[in-house]
């Protein structure tokens, strides 16, 4: 029987071109399955074959838990108390083995431990398959479509079989069975029943490489593409860069009449693609995604990450494009908000913040208009910069001599100490379980406590938004904020 076992082990690894080990476990998981039936209660199994003779154990298993009262089921549970009676060196999940009598090879139900068999082996060669495949490091795919599933194409791609699902096709693309198709491996689903390789044709990584293919000048590092939008079949966006002063980005990219652009379109189904000079400089590059609409003027907001793109009334529509597929395409590009307006509603903007600048340094400055004015006209927007910026560039300013200068400076900085003794007064009203928060900061306790959020539970209540318009902190970290601070809800 044990010469039975390594016979049978030999051939199916020879057959399947799998390791012997994988074959090993697979028949270990048949005998543990047929012992289990012994047992009329849920028993679990353990079949432990030696790999040079093909004898074979059997035992019956509990796993150790902490104590009585984890013990959930006696069927395959012990706790550790007991467990240290049989075994002083156990520890909690370690197992408790109970030695049985071997099932006969030869009575096992032939076809259940085939079945589990030949399963486990065709696991090991889809395994191996994928890994080939990865080894390789090509994330462009080609292939065949071998049939439809539920609206998904199954592309086989040599040993490989990849799924490029509906919502990855591009709009009004019709593909059929047989066709080849390329796609860009977007994700590998290694618990997927089906195809594990997840493909799209609609990525912004795609359009990428289809340019690196079309682009001998990039594989060799002469340019690069920095980035890449595209709002699938219609219209898309692509920043590339040139590190070789004689080489124009843009030209070559395009190639001779449009000979290299032209290819990509054709395979993105006529999406229309606008080739962007990328600069490091923010402005520089935003002005150049939104081309051909001519800018007036750009005003930058860095803690918003966001951008004011004033534009003349001739310009706004080609700006936004249509359904504003223009500056959508151009913020993703450039990762800026981009906010495009007329030079009237620049105009009233401007107005409007200038007015609450203004107001605050009348209300907390004890200023006159005029002299409000004044501070904004110099471009301060905040008590802090009229409290620490450096004196002599305050006396640059025409309309103020030295001793107004200080008094300004002063009355500045007792507002702030005022302000922030008020705000210290409020933290130390903040119960304990909010201060102790996994997550918590100084900065946003403070903005918390100004707020009247003061404990656990009132942080708890909020909505992500309410906390981002709060504190200024990102969405990612708002929700996890406040999923630590629901956690006793759910204990």
């Amino acid at each position: 029987m044990s010469r039975e076992i390594l016979l049978l082990v030999d051939a199916l690894a020879h057959e399947k071109s799998v390791e012997k080990e994988i074959v090993f476990a697979a028949l270990e998981m048949a005998l543990a399955s047929a012992t289990k039936k012994r047992f009329q209660e849920d028993a679990d199994a353990r079949v432990s074959i030696d790999r040079l003779t093909g004898d074979y154990q059997s035992f019956r298993r509990w796993v150790v838990v902490d104590d009585d009262d984890a013990v959930e089921d006696n069927e395959r549970q012990i706790s550790l108390s007991d467990a240290l009676q049989q075994n002083a060196d156990i520890e909690v999940g370690d197992y408790i083995e109970e030695s049985l009598e071997p099932i006969a090879f030869g009575r096992i139900g032939a076809q259940a431990a085939k079945q589990v068999i030949f399963q486990k082996i065709r696991d090991a060669e889809r395994e191996q398959t994928l890994s080939d495949f990865l080894e390789r490091g090509d994330y462009m795919v080609t292939g065949a479509i071998k049939r439809m599933e539920r609206g998904s194409a199954i592309i086989e791609s040599g040993k490989v079989e990849a799924s490029l699902s509906r919502d990855q096709m591009i709009p009004k693309e019709n593909l059929r069975i047989g066709d080849r198709v390329r796609a860009y491996l977007q994700r590998i689903d290694r618990n997927a029943r089906g195809p594990q390789i997840l493909l799209s044709r609609t990525s912004p990584e795609f359009l990428m490489k289809l340019f690196e293919l079309e682009v001998p000048e990039i594989e060799e590092g002469l340019l690069e593409i920095k980035a890449a939008a595209r709002d699938p079949g219609s219209r898309a966006k692509i920043a590339v860069q040139s590190h070789d002063a004689r080489i124009d980005p843009i030209g070559t990219c395009v190639g001779m009449r449009g000979s290299r652009v032209q290819s990509v379109i054709s395979e993105l189904a006529g999406e229309r693609v606008d080739i962007i000079l990328w600069s490091a400089d923010s402005a520089t590059f935003i002005v150049n995604a939104l081309a051909p609409a001519e800018i007036s003027s750009i005003m930058v907001d860095e803690e918003k990450h966001s951008m004011d793109i004033v534009v003349d009334d001739e310009n706004l529509a080609q700006a936004i494009g249509r359904n504003g597929q223009n500056v959508r395409l151009a913020s993703e590009l450039t990762g800026w908000e981009l906010n495009i307006m007329t030079m009237e509603e620049s105009e009233a903007k401007q107005k409007e913040e200038t007015s609450v600048i203004s107001q605050l340094f009348i209300e907390k400055l004890d200023v006159d208009e005029e002299m409000a004015e004044i501070l904004v006209q110099e471009g301060f927007s905040t008590l802090e910069e009229i409290a620490y910026v450096p004196l002599n560039e305050m006396l640059e300013i025409e309309s103020f001599d030295e001793e107004t200068v200080n008094e300004l400076r002063n009355r500045a900085r007792n507002v702030l100490l005022t302000d922030a003794l008020v705000s210290e007064e409020k933290v130390e009203q903040v119960a304990d379980d909010l201060l102790s928060l996994e997550g918590m900061d100084s900065d946003i306790l403070h903005a918390l406590a100004d707020s009247g959020i003061n404990t656990q539970e009132d942080l708890a209540d909020l909505a992500a938004d309410d906390l981002i318009e709060i504190t200024g902190i990102d969405a990612d970290r708002a929700n996890q904020l406040i999923m630590k601070a629901r956690e006793p809800w759910f204990a």
